[in-house]
């Protein structure tokens, strides 16, 4: 099924295909090679592999993930978000970890697409998604500490890296910190129109590393850019074991959750720019084929990029050769400018991605949250992020998903229950006998859901009740009933009868009839005390009388 929807969707794709279209191609995946170059550097340094890792990755994911994506529009390769997680995958394990934790993500992205999984993603609240984004922001920003202020600092975590300055010490390199804000006010200010023409990252890294060979300044550099794709740090095969295979069997699963998350959420977006919608399963299974093949090239995890993205679309990307042609540009960019890039200041890194951490975070949902107060919103929000940089992303996702869980059964057990005696006067068409029939008669109004956490609220019915000899219970606003909210509605009815008063159900929706009808209440009320309106009943049943 995959394999025949991938031909076809190619059939479509390059149907009445020209050379102009291929002119577009080719051009917008040379600019989005410009624009990728120093974010692929920039996040394999801050991944705790090296740029030449990076660059691997991005050229390797460009060919692969590219050739079999879900959405001719995808460029894939690293992102700040995986590698805020690396960092402590390689604190742990080594880069050997990272990739056998690569090809175990991959592996379980490729199973995410046969079996369509990735719908669950759709089940993530909002501020959830925006709440991990901001966390890995203020990871990357916090990792790239060391390498903007030209310090050291130890630890797994950004956290315990941030906590070891005070026992090592901040001697700050002041010629790195002003390169560093030489980027990240270039960056900010730039003209956006001229960035549309030559990215202000690609250009910013430029000048600083002319600034630092003129200069001879005395920076951290990128170190040498390695001729081959085939870095001499690759997945051996042989040097893992199974106990580590088990402990990497966590950050896999992470790896393989945002990897899933970011590709699906980037063809979400995209597919509207575009007016294509992405073949979810196919690009799970693409993203999974890419992480598998990486860690052999010795590149770190890929995902679908959604600034390299819209950059391809904005530059008149008309197929998935424009991610193929990104691709091969970085390839020439590496063997021709391997020796160049080898001289860029990692503190001109540092800046590109600490403007690219803040512009990460989704401002405008983030002010409209809580602009409009919010609270159930902030609070998953705010959750989300606090644990995305405490601990990692699975945790984080699964606090915010329960904090949301909880926040809506909240509101979902919240019922209300307006109390009326009956006036008959109100009735068109009622006669005198009804007005002495009901005059000791009250209606209960109930509007949410009847469910285990609001069983006090129905056994109220009983105090409320208790004057009066007919109960009418409109029940038209009550859209769900569980089996804990059933029993206790059973008792108090049955408590009502007892009584001797009579009883009548009103207005009942379809699903709450279905819960009645199996939980022995239908019978027990009797199909004559159903009626579909309060004014029904008092009309008809005094009829009947």
């Amino acid at each position: 099924m995959l394999i025949r929807n991938y031909v076809q969707q190619l059939k479509k794709e390059f149907k009445n295909y020209s050379g102009a279209d291929l002119i577009k191609d080719l051009m917008a995946g040379l600019t989005v090679a410009a624009v990728a170059l120093p974010l692929a550097l920039a996040f394999g340094v801050s991944s705790g592999a090296t740029a030449a890792a990076g660059l691997v990755t991005a050229i390797i994911a460009g060919l692969v993930i590219g050739a079999f994506s879900g959405g001719f529009y995808q460029i894939s390769g690293p992102t700040g978000a995986m590698a805020a997680i690396l960092m402590s995958v390689i604190a742990g394990y080594g880069l050997q970890g990272v990739f056998a934790a690569t090809l175990i993500a991959g592996v379980l992205l490729v199973l995410c697409g046969i079996f369509h999984i990735g719908r669950l993603t759709s089940f993530i609240p909002a501020p959830v998604i925006t709440g991990f984004t901001s966390g890995i922001a203020v990871i990357i920003a916090m990792g790239q500490i060391d390498n903007f202020f030209g310090v050291a600092s130890e630890g797994s975590s950004a956290v315990q890296k941030l906590f070891s300055y005070g026992r090592l010490g901040f001697p700050v390199n002041l010629q790195a910190v002003l390169l560093g804000m030489f980027v990240v006010l270039f960056m900010v200010f730039f003209p956006k129109k001229w960035n549309a023409v030559v990215p202000a990252s690609f250009l910013s890294i430029i000048i600083a590393t002319v600034i630092s060979v003129v200069m001879k300044l005395d920076v951290e550099t990128v170190g040498a850019i390695p001729k081959t794709l085939f870095l001499e740090d690759r997945l051996d095969i042989a040097a893992l074991n199974l106990q580590d295979i088990k402990g990497l069997f966590g950050p896999a699963v992470s790896i393989a959750m945002l990897g899933m998350i970011e590709s699906l959420l980037c063809g979400a977006s995209a597919g509207k720019m575009a007016n294509v919608r992405l073949n979810s399963d196919q690009e799970l299974v693409a993203q999974g084929i890419g992480n598998i093949i990486l860690p052999f090239f010795g590149g770190i995890p890929a995902t679908a990029a959604i600034a390299r993205t819209s950059v391809a679309l904005k530059s008149g990307a008309r197929t998935r050769l424009t991610g193929i042609f990104h691709a091969l540009g970085l390839l020439v960019f590496m063997f021709i400018l391997g020796p160049v890039m080898a001289k860029i200041p990692l503190s001109a890194l540092a800046g590109v991605l600490m403007v690219t951490a803040f512009r990460m975070n989704d401002w405008k949902e983030i002010r409209y949250i809580f602009s409009h107060h919010f609270k159930g919103a902030a609070a998953k929000y705010l959750i989300t992020m606090a644990a995305t940089i405490l601990f990692d992303l699975t945790t984080a996702i699964l606090l915010g998903v329960v904090t949301g869980l909880v926040l809506l059964v909240s509101r979902l057990s919240h019922i209300e229950i307006n109390y009326e005696k009956v006036d008959m006067s109100r009735i068109n068409n009622a006669d005198e006998r009804l007005n002495k029939k009901y005059e000791n008669a009250a209606v209960a109004y109930l509007t949410g859901t009847i469910i285990f956490a609001n069983t006090q609220n129905i056994e109220g019915i009983l105090v409320k009740m208790q004057e009066f000899d007919t109960v009418l219970l409109s029940m038209r606003g009550v859209s769900y009933m569980d089996i804990s909210g059933a029993i206790t509605f059973m008792q108090v009815l049955a408590e009502l009868q007892k009584q001797g008063k009579k009883i009548f159900l009103c207005g009942v929706p379809g699903s709450t009839m279905n819960m009645l009808k199996r939980s022995g209440i239908y019978d027990m009320i009797g199909e004559n005390n159903f009626y579909w309106s309060v004014e029904r009943a008092l009309l008809e049943d005094g009829e009947a009388a």
